[in-house]
């Protein structure tokens, strides 16, 4: 039998850099096939090829055996190829019925779309692969994991056989991994073919067949999954061990850093996102902030920064009252910020990497000389930051979109680090990087931790939460719910207090303390 997948030689050239280079892979059929790589070795511009979103420089695409040629998805949808994207693509403001259907329509007398007909076939799709979601539901009403199964029900609507996932755990907490890991499996019984991106070393080796590892534009190898550990896979990606997020010793003082007070925070239909909410954090520790997204984290860290304004409730850092402050005011009264998307709120993508250095901090020397920016100071102190943080760029003049993510991530961490912050809040600061950048920003975090500064941790990664964490708080339904010690509980004992399920039960781990709001 041919198999699903032959990518022979595959190149791809950008403006001073290949990023994939003469790469081999074979995928087969019914299999599950994990793509590691450090970001930055070239998985994300392969799956652009297999997927028609850009055409390859040279090599040759196969599918199913026959030699193609995509110019666009279109192109690989109907030769059976579907992929479901890390940041979901769908309208929040459809019905899944809409969302699923969505260039699909079937059609009946007149034209008119034949929603009974859509209807049927999202059923059947559900019922068979254990995805079930009702199609008359708000995608905005979904909770992630159910959204990720729209994602993969638009695929397979649309009849495809062959599935990519990028990254598709990078927001489920330990129950909605497995019950993802199971759909997975029941695609595989049924003759799906699958190709799994991930960063997560113990996921690919739970649920992948194969692995191909990537570095640095060229294939590595490929090996089975259960002939491996993720210290050797990790060793292949990166030439090092696996990092861990653990801390060391405690470093926490007496001295309060940020005071959340009673904050209450409404959405735009005029209900608490954030509701009676109360948290501190003190110098040299990091309190760790567990919740599914669309608990309220998003709100609360936007009141923080100033960005949103609260219903009720104070905030103050270093004893001050900020509540009231400009953004700018708290910036400058030493609020360090890693926001949660670096392209959408951490970076100028087409600005070189000296005018990013800058963001932020615009009014504050080395990066301003009177009233005007001093390019001189900004691009030495964006060297100093290369050279501190390892950005690994040609220079400061090239644009932050030239870098891989864990270096944008890293620009980013070393731009609030040097400003020398009283508070940082990082969101999500290790999302879709890898083993070796993650290792790199767990250092930083680490190191400022024993030099005293205080950090507002908000992940998805539980065991980045648990590791880095002095204290972990679970938001839920817009309320703080439970303070639990991270040396006393497990990521699927944390991911139960996420969904409220531990809350439901009474179930509590040996030093937790539910909390009143």
């Amino acid at each position: 039998m041919a198999a699903a997948i032959e990518l022979i030689g595959i190149t791809k050239r950008f403006p001073g850099v290949i990023a994939n280079d003469n790469v081999n892979l074979t995928v087969e059929q019914g299999e599950i096939h994990a793509i590691c790589g450090e970001n930055g070795a070239g998985k994300s511009t392969l799956m652009k090829i297999l997927y028609g979103m850009q055409p390859a420089d040279e090599g040759e695409m196969r599918v199913n055996g026959k030699s193609v040629q995509f110019g666009s998805p279109t192109d690989a949808i109907e030769q059976g190829i579907g992929m479901v994207h890390q940041h979901f693509m769908l309208a929040d403001n459809l019905s899944v019925l809409e969302n699923v259907i969505l260039g699909s329509e079937p059609t009946k007398g007149g034209g008119r779309i034949d929603f009974d007909t859509a209807v049927t076939h999202i059923s059947e799709v559900g019922k068979a692969y254990g995805l079930d979601v009702d199609p008359n539901d708000l995608v905005e009403t979904l909770e992630v994991g159910e959204q990720q199964r729209v994602e993969i029900i638009k695929v397979l609507y649309r009849g495809a056989k062959i599935l990519i996932l990028d990254e598709p755990t990078a927001v489920l907490v330990p129950q909605e991994v497995e019950e993802l890991f199971k759909n997975l499996r029941e695609l595989k019984r049924d003759g799906a073919t699958i190709i799994f991106i991930d960063h997560k070393l113990q996921e690919v080796l739970e649920i992948s067949d194969r692995i191909t590892v990537i570095r640095r534009g060229k294939t590595i190898d490929t090996v089975n999954a259960a002939d491996v550990t993720a210290g050797d896979l990790a060793e292949l990606m990166v030439g090092s061990e696996l990092p861990s997020p653990e801390t060391s010793d405690s470093t926490v003082t007496d001295e309060v850093a940020l005071d959340v007070r009673d904050l209450t925070v409404l959405g735009p239909d005029e209900r608490p996102v954030v509701d009676d909410v109360s948290v501190a954090v003190r110098r040299g520790e990091i309190v760790g902030i567990a919740g599914i997204e669309g608990n309220g984290q998003t709100e609360l860290v936007d009141a923080i920064i100033g960005t949103v304004s609260p219903l009720a409730g104070t905030i103050a850092l270093l004893g001050q009252d900020i509540t009231n402050r400009s953004v700018r005011q708290r910036r400058e009264a030493g609020l360090g910020y890693v926001p949660q998307d670096r392209h959408r709120e951490g970076l100028l993508l087409d600005a070189p990497l000296w005018e990013n250095a800058v963001l932020g901090h615009q009014t504050e020397e080395p990066y301003v000389k009177g009233m005007w920016i001093n390019r001189s100071g900004a691009r030495k102190q964006t060297e100093h930051i290369r050279s501190e943080f390892d950005v690994r760029s040609p220079n400061v003049d090239v644009s932050a979109r030239a870098l891989s993510g864990g270096n944008q991530q890293k620009l980013i961490i070393g731009r609030e680090m040097t400003a020398n912050p009283n508070l940082l809040i990082a969101a999500h600061p290790t999302r879709g990087i890898d083993v070796g950048a993650q290792a790199e920003v767990w250092n930083d975090i680490r190191q400022a931790r024993a030099e005293g500064l205080a950090t507002l941790l908000i992940s998805a990664d539980l065991d980045e939460l648990i590791g880095l964490s002095d204290t972990i708080v679970v938001m839920f339904h817009g309320k703080l719910v439970a303070t639990l010690d991270p040396a006393e509980i497990t990521p699927r004992l944390l991911g139960s207090y996420m969904t409220g399920a531990a809350l439901e039960s009474g179930a509590e781990s040996p030093d937790s303390q539910e909390v009143s709001s």
